[in-house]
């Protein structure tokens, strides 16, 4: 990959079945009042930011927090569907609640070695990782061809998101337990020519400074940290 390329990850807001039951691909699972509220709130924050591309994956939940980051912004394009980036087949394990899926067998396998998790009638774990991270690299890969240092989102689900941020700090799949996406949070990679940086990890409520590209953006890590983000006006010296 030759270029800069920032990919937002946003998770969909909350749903009547978030946090109490395993949703995954059941049909007709909606936004509810707290959900919209927080689609509204993320679009607001990310209002001012040009992006090249709004991908959303083909649940309802998602496609509304998408059309709402959309519909802040005039100048946004349209979110485009991906089926790539839907939430893992999670097969029998569909539609039951959390607490008696704690009490399955396989709890544990999920848990503790997740890239041998194979949910019965659905995909593994494995499976859902591969398709989202190879959609990445195709869409940084198209933007690429149109646009100087593209920013683009990609509204998702917390497995898909933390697949994704896993690869990009070069974790196994056993690992992506330790990462966190909850609803409408903003998660930021910016993929250079030479390795991936997580710019922001579940971010529910920060400035949007430093998301957008710079001359000075390169694939250089900064020695020692650097100065992080400084909002328009101000100053990198510390007097």
């Amino acid at each position: 990959m030759s270029g800069t390329v920032t990919l937002l990850l946003v998770r969909h807001g909350l749903t009547p079945l978030t946090g109490g039951s395993l949703a995954g691909r059941t049909p007709g699972v909606h936004l509810d009042d707290r959900g919209r509220a927080q689609a509204a709130a993320v679009a607001r924050r990310l209002a001012p930011l040009d992006l090249a591309a709004i991908v959303t994956s083909p649940l309802e939940r998602c496609r509304e927090t998408a059309e709402a980051i959309a519909g802040a912004n005039p100048d946004a394009p349209a979110p485009v569907i991906d089926d790539r980036f839907s939430e893992c087949d999670y097969g029998e394990w569909t539609g039951r609640t959390l607490k008696e899926l704690a009490e399955e067998p396989m709890w544990r396998v999920v848990q503790q070695h997740p890239s041998a998790a194979r949910f019965p009638g659905g995909e593994g774990l494995a499976e859902t990782a591969h398709r989202a991270v190879g959609a990445v690299r195709d869409w940084n890969t198209r933007l690429l061809a149109g646009h100087a240092q593209p920013v683009y989102l990609v509204c998702s689900h917390g497995d898909v998101i933390k697949a994704i941020v896993a690869d990009a700090l070069g974790l196994h799949l056993d690992q992506f337990q330790r990462v966190t996406a909850d609803p409408c949070s903003v998660t930021a990679i910016r993929y250079t020519e030479t390795r991936p940086f997580v710019l922001r990890s579940n971010d529910v409520g920060g400035s949007i400074d430093g998301l957008a590209p710079s001359a000075e953006t390169s694939g250089d890590a900064v020695v020692g940290g650097g100065a992080g983000a400084v909002p328009a006006g101000e100053s990198h010296v510390v007097p």
